[in-house]
Formats: C-alpha cells, structure tokens, sequence
C-alpha cells in the first residue's frame, strides 16, 4: 500500500496532525497498534494549557468540543504535608488557564473529528527502512507493509521511526510513577476523598518521595505515587501480586495521614508501575528527507504536565506547515523543525530547572506553593 502521509501512534499529538492537514484537505493514514478506541485505558486528567495545548485545539477547530469537556472545579489544587496539614488550598473558580478534561474524552474528540477510516487499528510498526528519495516503508506485526511519501513518528518514548533520524535512546530518570484508582469515593472511600477535595491533591517531600491525586468523573481519585528508585529497586517486586505490591509501596509511606495511605491501600486496582524516562533536552537531528518526529518521540522530558500539550501544538505546527508547502515537502518539515527544536529544548530546560528546584527544597513544598500562588 502506498500512501502520502503515514502517522505512526494515534496519541493526541498524531491525531492532532491528521485533524489539521484534514481541515486543510490533505488526507492522512494513522497507524495505532492498539485493536480499537477502547482497547485500554486512556489515562486521567489533562491540564490543558491556553499557551500551548489550547492553541492547537484552536487550530483543530475543536474548541467548542474541548469546552465542553472540560472538568468544572478540577483546577483546584491542595498541597498537604504528610501528615494530613494542609499547607496551601486554592480553588477553581473557572478563570484559570488550565482546564482539566479527561485524556480519554480529549482522544475521543479528535477521533470524531476525522474521516472514517482514517485510523488503522491493530497495526503494530515492528520496523522502518529507507526507499531512496524520501519515501520510506513501514513494516507492521501482522506481516503488511505501507510505503509514504512522509513519514511522522508520533509514536511515543519508544518510537520505531526515531532511529532513522537520532540514535538517542530514552534514559532512566531516577523516579517512577505507581499509579493507583479509588472508584466511588464519596462514598466508599470518604476520608481520602476529602483529602484530595475538588481537583488535585500534591503531597511532596523533600526526599522525592509524594502522593499526586486527582479527582476525575464520576468520584473517581486517581493517584500516582511517586518513588525516586533505581529501577532494579522496582524489579524486587511482583506486580503480578496486587497485594504484596500494594503493601510493599505503602511501607515506603510508614507514619503518613492514614487518609493519605489510603490512596495507596485502598486501590481498587492493580498497583501500576510507570517508570519515568527522558530524551536529552537538547535532543535535535539532521534534516532526513520525508520523515520527522512529534511529542514524547521527539523531545520526552521529565514529567511536568507539558508532555501532552506540547505534543498537540507539535501535531498542529507540523500541519500547518505541511500544509503551507503542498507541494514541498522538504521545506515544510524544514520550518517545522526549525521551530520545533528551540521550542522543546526550552521546554525541556524549564522541566529540569523545576525538578532541581524541587530537589534542592530546604524542606518545606514553598516553590510549588509560590507557583500556585503566582497563578491564582
């Protein structure tokens, strides 16, 4: 099969891109190694960002759509000391610049908004190679190839299509995720859900170690407890044993707020472990002629709360400019990489920058209070 423009991964970032060149009456095939829409869990909350995220949404011409999806009250924020005092509350008062919608509802608007057809399921890129001329072929699990005239890796940390252009390889942070869900929680999970209030609940500690928390749809509080370990440190533990896991994190929070804990021992899921990992900050490449990258494929960086946002923006700046330069190929991915790499390495700076400042806190959260308080 031959096609003009593949995207590879239907993440927000690919199908932000297939969307614009879409308004701009350019077709597009996305390739998704997931089986459907709903093959897994789409992940929580996404802060939405009016200087990055809302600006492609803007050029999608999603906005009323994404209006509507959002969250009211889920900008609130709530930072508490281990031991339950709260230290900073700020409510939403639907002003900020941040809204809150659901990863999966954000997913699902972009997929209406697309032809039929447009997305192929089921089809996991095992491999890429280079034709000549600028075209390239993809190589999927179920043995089918597809040749394109421009090829966009939009297919994450692990990109099959970025070792034709970089040999980075993601790297370890030093800090995971263990990602936890407590359903109902008004009313079977009380003390927790009065903890975390309206919207988000941090809970930091100089070490590293903190409890993040949000409240999604429904009452759902969805948590990620965060762990600076090695990553063998995580390899002693089964996940497979929900409980045993469950226990073995917790033990690492021994004399917090029990109703803090609770985001912890009360899951009513399975312990998930997510490793962080990030690409140099100053991660670029030389001009490859018909293929070039988006989101965490192109510029994955420790985690704090861009990595979505700047994926969109990514999908509609590569559209743009594709679509500027029909017949151009070369100097549309030319002006989009121009723009690209100044952008996320100052993204990239920006989230180092913090996490140093988080790390080197004398022992009170006063910088993420400060942030807060400078965006009331």
């Amino acid at each position: 099969m031959t096609t003009d423009v593949t995207i590879i991964g239907a993440g927000l970032g690919g199908l932000t891109l297939a969307r614009v060149l879409h308004l701009h009456g350019i077709p597009a095939a996305v390739y998704e190694a997931e089986a459907s829409a709903t093959a897994r869990a789409q992940g929580g909350m996404l802060d939405i960002h009016d200087y990055n995220g809302q600006l492609a949404l803007q050029e999608a011409e999603l906005m009323d759509e994404f209006r509507a999806a959002i969250l009211p009250g889920r900008q609130a924020v709530r930072i508490l000391d281990p031991d339950g005092t709260v230290l900073f509350e700020q409510d939403d008062d639907g002003t900020g610049g941040r809204p809150e919608v659901q990863r999966s509802e954000l997913r699902r608007i972009l997929l209406d908004s697309l032809p039929a057809g447009t997305v192929r399921w089921g089809h996991k890129a095992t491999g890429v190679r280079a034709l000549g001329d600028g075209r390239h072929e993809v190589a999927f699990a179920d043995g089918t190839t597809v040749t394109t005239g421009l090829l966009v890796g939009a297919d994450g940390a692990w990109s099959r299509v970025r070792p034709l252009l970089s040999d980075a390889v993601p790297e370890y942070t030093g800090n995971a995720f263990v990602e936890t869900y407590l359903f109902d929680s008004e009313t079977r999970h009380p003390a927790a859900a009065k903890a975390v209030g309206g919207g988000a609940l941090i809970v930091p500690e100089p070490d590293g170690r903190g409890i993040f928390a949000h409240r999604e749809s429904g009452g759902t509080l969805h948590a990620y407890v965060m762990l600076p370990r090695p990553l063998d440190w995580f390899d002693g533990i089964d996940f497979t044993d929900a409980a045993a896991a469950t226990a073995r994190i917790a033990k690492e929070f021994d004399g917090w707020a029990p109703e803090l804990t609770a985001l912890i021992t009360d899951s009513d899921t399975a312990p998930v472990l997510r490793p962080h990992h990030r690409l140099p900050g100053d991660h670029r490449w030389d001009r490859v002629p018909g293929v070039t990258l988006l989101g965490d494929a192109a510029h994955l960086a420790v985690q704090d709360g861009e990595g979505a946002n700047l994926a969109m923006l990514d999908g509609a700046e590569l559209g743009r400019a594709v679509a500027a330069h029909p017949d151009a190929t070369e100097a549309a991915l030319t002006a989009y990489e121009q723009a690209l790499f100044p952008r996320n390495a100052a993204a990239a700076a920006a989230a180092e920058a913090a996490a140093e400042a988080e790390a080197a806190n004398d022992g009170t959260p006063q910088d993420l209070i400060n942030f807060f308080a400078r965006d009331a």
